[in-house]
């Protein structure tokens, strides 16, 4: 297993990958506090800096871009800095920002976090404020995004659908790369959080317990509620394979063909912070398959991809040395 996976990253190595999704850009304010306020019970920060950071399907973009896929993003920003700002850092990132479209009817999605701490008190947030408009596309947007998946999805490798629930990924966009990647023989994957359902047709479903549950209208999941999900989201959907992950309980993975298998995390004593990691799973689940893995090890790879920035504060990626490198402990581990 342990050379396949490592052999499966080389491969991976410059795929064309579409990334289609609600777009957002992290954006973090810190500061310093220096005092209470005169006018109200509050803290006074002074702003020090200002970090745009890929989110929500940006994200996804980020992390498959780190683990060497040529990326192509496909959504919708506003007209305004937090937009261009988003671009030029996944531009920085070697990322085909073609298909982002500018709609000057919303803003960029944005998540701004203040952050404050002093000098001997550990940096924490403080307050977060959401910009976005939870609307339908305008008609003319969504035919200019139509046309470039249109235009683009046949010289793909294979292609991300990442649905935060903010309305980039309209029913008709959705349908049409769903179709288009099955006319291709492409595989598409895809994570949404609150609309999994309406995604029939696509290859690879990921969703964590949370999400599952939801979608097969139960509050959560234990062992064998867990096998009823898997199984009914596979048969729904259509899809091949269904991976559900599970925390510092690993993942498990569900093929069409009844078979189920669980994977434990790789690093339980060490993990950190899950901020963005189930976009590590999905960026390096899909460049695996691009790269001619099975399910199985597709999912493995993910695994370790998780359990590599899990390790790392806040939205993180890795890279394929990082990759190798996790691999490589863990198979000499398990020989000790």
């Amino acid at each position: 297993m342990h050379n396949n996976l490592i052999n499966i990253i080389k491969k991976a190595q410059g795929k064309k990958i579409m990334v289609i999704g609600d777009m957002v850009a992290d954006v973090y304010l810190e500061g310093k506090i220096s005092r209470i306020s005169r006018e109200a019970p509050v803290l006074i920060l002074e702003h020090s800096a200002e970090n745009v950071v890929p989110g929500g399907a940006a994200n996804a973009v980020h992390n498959t871009a780190t683990l060497g896929g040529e990326v192509y993003a496909v959504g919708v920003i506003g007209q305004d800095s937090a937009g261009q700002e988003l671009v030029r850092v996944l531009n920085s990132k070697g990322v085909n920002t073609h298909g982002l479209i500018e709609d000057s009817n919303r803003p960029t999605i944005t998540k701004t976090r203040v952050m404050a701490g002093g000098q001997a008190t550990v940096r924490q947030q403080v307050v977060r404020i959401d910009r976005e408009k939870k609307e339908p596309l305008l008609a003319e947007v969504e035919l200019r995004i139509l046309k470039y998946i249109e235009e683009n999805i046949p010289r793909m490798s294979a292609v991300v659908l990442s649905d935060y629930g903010s309305h980039s990924v309209s029913p008709k966009i959705l349908r049409t790369a769903i179709d288009l990647c099955r006319k291709s023989s492409i595989p598409c994957i895809v994570d949404s959080r609150y609309n999994v359902m309406a995604y029939t047709g696509v290859t690879v479903v990921k969703q964590n317990e949370s999400e599952a549950a939801a979608a097969v209208g139960l509050e959560s999941l234990d062992s064998q509620s867990l096998i009823h999900a898997g199984k009914t989201l596979l048969d729904r959907l259509n899809a091949e394979a269904v991976l559900i992950t599970q925390g510092p309980d690993g993942m498990t993975l569900f093929e069409a063909d009844e078979k189920f298998t669980h994977i434990p995390v790789t690093n339980k004593s060490e993990v950190y912070d899950v901020t963005g990691a189930g976009d590590t799973v999905v960026s390096a689940m899909i460049l695996a398959l691009a790269a001619g893995a099975g399910y199985g090890e597709a999912a493995r790879l993910s695994n370790f991809a998780a359990g590599v920035v899990v390790k790392k504060p806040g939205t993180a990626t890795t890279t394929p040395d990082e990759l190798r490198e996790a691999i490589g402990e863990h198979h000499e581990n398990r020989k000790a």
